[in-house]
């Protein structure tokens, strides 16, 4: 027998719902469906603190441990015939490490979100966007603790770059999240139908983070570019070229970021968010069946 959790799932009726109501819908869900949630994230995170040893502290470990790695490799492989090592730069390189596994992590967490609850969405009435939705807030408290190790270094280490713009990076992180949110809707739907999508989104991510601006500068991607101009599109149609840039100038340069990019990544983030919940409603009706 079927059973619910907190309101019932909203109703369309007889017919077939049109792509705003459907946005709407889903829009709702997630807000009506906050609690459930918050559940579902305290769930996670206590879950994944009880799997290690070290627990939750692998949240501060991790992004520093990949910071190591990053430095080693471009200071001593890379950074003595060429210009890519930056003044500073494992500082450089955390500011960009930090929101992207935030943003991986939530990714390949929201694939799983649906098909790893297929026994609950079989037994349990619920919308299941909130799947996706609490896979990605849990990456805010990952992002949250790798805050710590960031300030301390500041603090330790380069406190010459400590600014009062620190205070913007959950600016930043705002459009960030609209951003993931919008992805991860759209994967976990799509993961219950295809279930290669994990094994793709892994090299993807891996791709589209050597094709960002992590581990050098926009400045250096322009002197590319000048040979090169289809490098210039590929950056400038990339997200994480504005992200990374703007949780640059708060974090290591100590300026306000561009709010005009900003802003219109916002922009598109929230269309995609919109696109992506409309497939993810569409779609949600035949989890229980194909699960």
């Amino acid at each position: 027998m079927t059973t619910t959790l907190d309101t019932p799932v909203a109703s369309y009726g007889g017919g077939r719902p049109n792509a705003l109501r459907l946005i709407l819908s889903g829009l709702t869900d997630i807000w009506s469906r906050r609690r459930l949630t918050r559940y579902l994230v305290q769930a996670d995170l206590s879950k994944h603190g009880a799997d290690t040893i070290l627990g939750n502290v692998w949240w501060i470990l991790d992004p520093l441990l990949q910071m190591g790695v990053y430095v080693v490799f471009v200071t001593l492989l890379v950074g003595g015939r060429s210009d890519v090592a930056n003044e500073d730069y494992p500082l450089f390189v955390f500011a960009a490490i930090l929101p992207w596994k935030w943003f991986s992590s939530a990714i390949n967490d929201s694939i799983l979100s649906v098909v790893a609850r297929e026994r609950i969405i079989k037994q349990v009435h619920f919308p299941k966007i909130v799947l996706p939705v609490a896979a990605t807030v849990s990456g805010i408290v990952n992002f949250a603790f790798g805050l710590i190790p960031l300030v301390v270094m500041i603090l330790l280490f380069y406190r010459d770059r400590l600014a009062w713009t620190l205070v913007l990076i959950p600016l930043v992180a705002i459009v960030q999240f609209a951003f993931t949110l919008g992805l991860a809707i759209l994967a976990s739907a799509i993961n219950v139908f295809f279930r290669d999508v994990g094994n793709v989104a892994r090299h993807v991510l891996r791709l589209w983070f050597y094709l960002s601006p992590a581990l050098y500068s926009a400045a250096q991607v322009s002197k590319v570019s000048a040979n090169h101009p289809e490098v210039a599109v590929v950056f400038g149609l990339n997200p994480f070229s504005i992200l990374f840039e703007a949780y640059r100038a708060v974090i290591y340069e100590g300026r306000p970021p561009s709010w005009a990019g900003l802003l219109v990544l916002l922009v598109l983030s929230l269309a995609l968010l919109a696109v992506c919940t409309y497939v993810f409603k569409r779609l949600e009706p035949s989890f229980a069946k194909v699960l």
